[in-house]
C-alpha cells in the first residue's frame, strides 16, 4: 500500500500558490483494508475514503472506461494492481497529473511540471474527449492561471463541440463550472476560451451572441457589446465582488443580443427584453434564486441608476421601491455594485468616479429615516375602512420619503 499526494494540491504547491485541499491516491489497497485502518467510505461512484483524523480524501487508484455520453458515462475499475501511472493517465491535464510521494519526490510521467513552467494547458490523452465537463474546466483554468491552451488541446475541444458531446452536459455541472469561473481573477478568459472552441454558443448562446453587436460609440467607446461585458466582469473581479454581482454583470445587456441589425447601434427597450432571456437561461441551467433575481434587477434598471443624478425625488423613490431596497438593503448594495461595474467596464473608465452609488445610498438612508409605523398609527385614528386605510398609508409614506429625499439631496421636483 502506497499513498501519493496528487492533483491540484501538487500543482498549486509547485506554482507557489496557497493549497486549500489535499487529495491522495492509494495504490495497492482495497476498500476492506481501508476500512480496517479506520478510513470512512464516502464515494458513491468509486472508492473514496476520509482519513480517520484529518478527514482528508483518499481515493483508491482506478481506471475508467467510457460507456455512454456525459460526465457520468463511465465504468470504474479499482483493484490493488492499478498503478499510479494508470490512475494519473485518466486525468484531464498534464498539470493535474503530477504526484508526490511521502518523501517529497515528484512523479511526473506526462511532463506536467514543464507545462506549468511554460504556462500551458495540455490534455494527457485522447480520453480527454470522453468527458464534456473538461471543456468547462480547462476554460476555468485559463481564467485562473492565465495559461494558454495547447493547439492540439484546443483542436480536440473543437471536435468535442462539433461532435455534440457538449449537449450531454447536465445543468448542475454547467452552473458549477461557470460560477467557479466567474470567481477567478480573470473571468473573461473563461468565456473567450469557450467561444474560441465553439462551446459558448452551445452552453450560453445568450452571451455568445453579444459579440459583434455594436453599441453607440458615444456611450460605449469599446463599441462591441460582448467586449464590454467581458471588461465589466473583469472589473468586478478586481473588486472581489460576490458571485451574484458578477453573474448579474455577465447578463446585464442580454437584451442587446436580440436587437434587429437594422436598429444598430441603438438598443431601444433592451432592458425589458433582457427579462425573459434571463428567466429562461436561469431555468435551463438552474441558477440559484439569489443570483437570478439580482441579474433581473440589474438588467432592467441599470440605465436608471446611471441617470440617478438627473432623476427627481419621485423617480428616485420609485427606483428604491422597484428594487425592494427598504426590505433588502444588502441586495440593494450589491445591485449598485453591479451597475457600477457596467459603467467601469469601458476602456479607460476603471478609475473614473461613479457618484450615483453614493447618491442612491444617501437617498435610501434618508427614506429609511421615515417612521412608517407612526404615520400609519396617525391615519388609523381617522380612517376606519381597511382598504382606504391601506391606500392612505402607502400614499403618506411615499410622500414622506420623497420629501425626505428631496431635502437631503437638495433636489427639485
Amino acid at each position: 500500500m502506497k499513498i501519493y499526494l496528487v492533483g491540484g494540491s501538487v500543482r498549486d504547491e509547485l506554482l507557489g500558490l496557497p493549497v486549500k485541499d489535499h487529495d491522495y491516491v492509494v495504490v495497492g489497497s482495497t476498500p476492506e483494508e481501508m476500512e480496517q485502518l479506520g478510513y470512512r467510505p464516502v464515494g458513491k461512484d468509486f472508492p473514496v475514503f476520509l482519513h480517520p483524523k484529518t478527514k482528508e480524501q483518499y481515493a483508491l487508484a482506478r481506471t475508467e472506461r467510457k460507456i455512454s455520453r456525459g460526465y457520468k458515462g463511465f465504468e470504474v475499475f479499482t483493484t490493488p494492481k492499478v498503478s499510479l501511472q494508470e490512475d494519473l493517465v485518466r486525468r484531464d491535464l498534464t498539470i493535474n497529473a503530477i504526484a508526490k510521494d511521502k518523501d517529497g519526490n515528484i512523479i511526473d510521467p506526462f511532463n506536467g511540471v514543464a507545462d506549468l513552467e511554460a504556462g500551458i494547458l495540455r490534455h494527457i490523452s485522447p480520453a480527454f474527449s470522453e468527458d464534456p465537463v473538461r471543456i468547462l474546466r480547462i476554460a476555468r483554468f485559463a481564467a485562473r492561471f492565465s495559461f494558454r491552451i495547447a493547439p492540439e488541446t484546443l483542436a480536440l475541444m473543437n471536435d468535442m463541440v462539433h461532435n455534440g458531446e457538449v449537449e450531454a452536459l447536465v445543468p448542475e455541472r454547467v452552473w458549477q463550472e461557470i460560477s467557479r469561473g466567474l470567481m477567478e481573477d480573470n473571468p473573461s478568459r473563461m468565456f473567450y476560451m469557450l467561444r474560441e472552441c465553439g462551446a459558448l454558443s452551445r452552453i450560453l448562446p445568450e452571451v455568445d451572441v453579444l459579440f459583434g453587436v455594436p453599441q453607440s460609440a458615444h456611450t460605449h467607446p469599446e463599441i462591441d457589446t460582448g467586449l464590454h461585458t467581458m471588461l465589466a466582469i473583469d472589473y468586478s473581479a478586481t473588486k472581489n465582488y460576490s458571485l451574484p454581482v458578477r453573474f448579474a454583470v455577465l447578463l446585464h445587456d442580454l437584451g442587446k443580443g436580440t436587437t434587429s441589425p437594422e436598429e444598430w447601434p441603438h438598443h431601444i427597450d433592451h432592458e425589458q427584453r433582457s427579462l425573459q432571456i434571463i428567466i429562461d437561461l436561469s431555468e435551463r441551467i438552474r441558477i440559484p434564486k439569489e443570483s437570478r433575481d439580482l441579474a433581473i434587477l440589474v438588467a432592467q434598471l441599470h440605465d436608471k441608476v446611471h441617470q440617478a443624478e438627473a432623476l427627481n425625488p419621485k423617480a428616485i423613490a420609485d427606483l428604491l421601491q422597484a428594487v425592494d431596497a427598504y426590505r433588502k438593503p444588502d441586495r440593494f448594495g450589491e445591485f449598485l455594485l453591479a451597475c457600477a461595474c457596467d459603467f467601469h467596464g469601458f476602456p479607460g473608465y476603471a478609475n473614473r468616479p461613479y457618484p450615483q452609488t453614493r447618491l442612491l445610498h444617501k437617498a435610501l438612508t434618508a427614506a429609511q429615516s421615515i417612521n412608517a409605523g407612526e404615520l400609519a398609527a396617525a391615519l388609523r385614528e381617522r380612517i376606519n375602512d381597511n382598504t382606504l386605510l391601506s391606500t392612505a398609508i402607502n400614499t403618506k409614506v411615499r410622500e414622506a420619503r420623497i420629501a425626505k429625499i428631496k431635502q437631503v439631496l437638495n433636489k427639485t421636483d
